[in-house]
């Protein structure tokens, strides 16, 4: 029986690994765009130092998630079809290919020489770049149901509130249902 929704083809028991991995290349690549905001406001080296193999990790980790994403594009052709998701991709090359840049200004310059004048602003690019990418991969989720589970949850007799009190195992109050 063919899925409703566009399956993530490279997965882990049914989890889809791009989403799993995603997560460390954001958080490098913003935390060296604050590296080089802390840098410019103390003029530590130290922070240009930090920025610098922020960055290196940042591109090593998003090639490594992005290998889990070219197998979900190009493996699932409902996927391929999206707009959103040629524009993530698109967006996200754009971003790693600008990281790689930085990483190599400070590399030939040297991580403190390398901030100033363009480190900084190729670091800021980078991040509002990740935010339109995230946003086009969570429309891919949302909207196109990307990766989603065809199968629905099981319901149990129990539910949680928000209130944190599970309906069903004490007794409650009625504007806590």
């Amino acid at each position: 029986m063919p899925s409703i929704n566009p399956k993530s083809t490279v997965s882990i028991a049914g989890h889809p690994v791009h989403p799993m991995l995603i997560p460390f290349p954001i958080v490098f690549l913003v935390s060296a765009f604050v590296t080089d905001l802390v840098y410019w406001s103390t003029n530590d080296p130290g922070w240009a130092t930090a920025s610098i193999w922020l960055l290196g990790m940042g591109v090593i980790m998003a090639l490594v998630a992005a290998l889990a994403g070219f197998g979900d594009f190009f493996s699932e052709p409902r996927i391929q079809a999206l707009g959103d998701a040629w524009q993530h991709m698109i967006g996200n090359l754009i971003a790693v290919v600008l990281a790689l840049i930085n990483w190599f200004i400070r590399y030939r310059s040297g991580a403190a020489a390398g901030v100033f004048p363009i480190g900084i602003w190729i670091s800021l690019v980078t991040v509002l770049l990740l935010l339109f990418n995230g946003w086009k991969g969570w429309e891919m989720v949302y909207r196109h149901h990307v990766g989603v589970s065809d199968e629905a949850a099981p319901v149990t007799s129990a539910r949680i509130t928000g209130r944190g009190a599970t309906v069903g195992s004490s007794p409650m109050r009625r504007s806590d249902q």
